[in-house]
């Protein structure tokens, strides 16, 4: 599941993404408001946590924005503005939620899960499955049948993505944009060491999966 972090606080914007990544999430982080819009305008990311004090654009511009080009990603605001006036405008501009500064990180990952899960793509917050073949959050690892593989980060979000997609060809470009970020220099063939892996985990457990190919296309688990 990718993340999109914007906040001008650097040490914070670091150390947020940073607690994010630990917890499973592909994680990108910027510093201003302008370049916030436009990787949020790319639509490839599961939420959107957003500081309203911005440079270049404010949280509630780039918020109007999204929406009226029809994006709805799940967004947090997350800011030093506790008024409830400032929380009603942030929540009537389209925000799904809202947190004030100083925080509790885990209020604000239970937030973070509870927006993704209204999304529909995550039903569980430690355990995803298709098809009998279950992934774990909290161990990262893919199991089935009493049997169990760890996997390494890459691997779990490549894993996560098809499995919130299930019998849909992932195009290989979309698996770049969500597990290494819009602007990445990854090659397919970096895609394809990461498939091969797991289709070697899926094999060893004996699960009733496959990881097929559309050539030229991308992939799809079925």
């Amino acid at each position: 599941m990718k993340l999109l972090v914007v906040e001008d606080e650097v040490q914070l914007a670091d150390a947020l993404s940073e607690i994010l990544r630990r917890n499973m999430y592909s994680v990108d982080t910027v510093y201003n408001g302008i370049d916030g819009l436009d990787d949020a305008l790319t639509g490839v990311y599961d939420c959107i946590i957003l500081d309203i004090m911005l440079p270049g654009m404010n949280g509630i511009e780039i918020l109007k924005n999204l929406r009226s080009e029809k994006i709805n990603t799940p967004v947090l605001l997350l800011t030093a503005k506790s008024e409830i006036e400032d929380k009603i405008n942030g929540l009537d501009s389209g925000a799904d939620d809202y947190l004030t500064k100083p925080f509790v990180t885990g209020e604000l990952l239970a937030r973070v899960r509870a927006m993704t899960r209204r999304k529909g793509e995550i039903f569980d917050e430690n355990k995803i499955q298709y098809n009998g073949l279950e992934l774990h959050k909290n161990t990262c690892s893919v199991s089935y049948g009493g049997n169990d593989m760890k996997l390494s980060l890459k691997e779990y979000q490549i894993m996560e993505l098809l499995i919130a997609n299930p019998r849909q060809i992932l195009p290989k470009e979309r698996i770049i944009e969500k597990i290494w970020g819009y602007e990445s220099d990854v090659e397919y063939n970096n895609i394809e060491v990461y498939i091969s892996f797991l289709r070697k985990k899926i094999s060893a457990i004996s699960a009733p999966v496959q990881i097929k190919t559309a050539r030229g296309i991308g992939y799809s688990l079925e």
